[in-house]
Order: structure tokens, then C-alpha cells, then sequence
């Protein structure tokens, strides 16, 4: 049956499409409750009651395709429930590397129609680039541009 409580987000998809802007959508949430903790490594000096524990597996439940939901449906504590979804999704940054450098690589300014065009497509890029823990320095940013005239 499909989840008919109005979501404060899109929930995660079976397909991967969405997978890191969830995770930052349910981090930042999960922060905002006071509950981020639950799926976070434990610390020492604030244990994290089962209450907390809860609210956090129904929060995330109700933000995943019921597909998802009925595969984990076995995981009831929340940081193994997070490590395991972690598990089966978080390899897209093996995926956009390759793909981020290409498009740098075949980045050409007389392709856009205009420079704001350009612009988004070089910020875009260095988004990517920058979540896969590549760093483009201001000198790459001029080479690339001056390099297509």
C-alpha cells in the first residue's frame, strides 16, 4: 500500500536516483528533532534512549519506497538500519567520478549559449567533483575556459 502521509521530502527510491539528497534531507531533519544520534556511531556521554530510537525508524521508514521498506523490514535498531541502506546505496561516488571528470574533460565554452549556461554547467560539475573529494583550484577553472577559445 502506498505511503499516504504527507512526506516532509522525497522519499528514496528503489532506482539509487536520489540517494545522496535523502541522506541529506533525513541528516538534517533527523538534527532539527534532536535525534541524529540514532545513526551515528555511539558515544559515551549521551547514550541514546529507545524512545529516540523509535521516532528515528518510523522517520526513516516513512521516507523510503515500500520495496525498501519491506526488504529491511527485520532491522529495528536505526544505526545498523542506516549502515545497511549505506551499504546497498552509498557507491555513487564510484559512479559520478568517472562521469564528473569526463565532463570536465569535454567542458567546452562555444557549446552553451550563454555564459550563465556555462557557469551552471562549470558549477554543476565542480559540485560533483567536490562530493567525490576532487578539488578543482582556480587555476584548473581559468585553464578549462581559456583552453576552448
Amino acid at each position: 500500500m502506498s505511503n499516504l502521509n504527507k512526506l516532509d521530502f522525497t522519499a528514496l527510491e528503489v532506482s539509487e536516483r536520489n540517494y545522496l539528497k535523502w541522506v541529506q534531507e533525513v541528516k538534517l531533519h533527523l538534527t532539527a528533532k534532536g535525534i541524529r544520534a540514532t545513526i551515528e556511531a555511539p558515544t559515551d556521554n549521551k547514550p541514546v534512549d529507545e524512545a529516540q530510537k523509535a521516532t528515528t525508524m518510523i522517520f526513516i521508514r516513512r521516507h523510503i519506497h515500500d520495496a525498501l521498506e519491506t526488504e529491511y523490514l527485520t532491522k529495528e535498531d536505526p544505526r545498523t538500519f542506516w549502515l545497511a541502506l549505506a551499504d546497498h546505496f552509498d557507491h555513487q561516488k564510484d559512479v559520478y567520478l568517472p562521469k564528473a571528470r569526463h565532463n570536465w574533460q569535454h567542458l567546452h565554452f562555444q557549446d552553451f549559449k550563454s555564459m550563465n549556461e556555462y557557469k551552471s554547467e562549470v558549477c554543476r560539475i565542480r559540485s560533483l567533483l567536490k562530493f567525490c573529494k576532487v578539488e578543482l583550484i582556480e587555476s584548473d577553472l581559468l585553464e578549462n575556459t581559456y583552453s576552448t577559445f
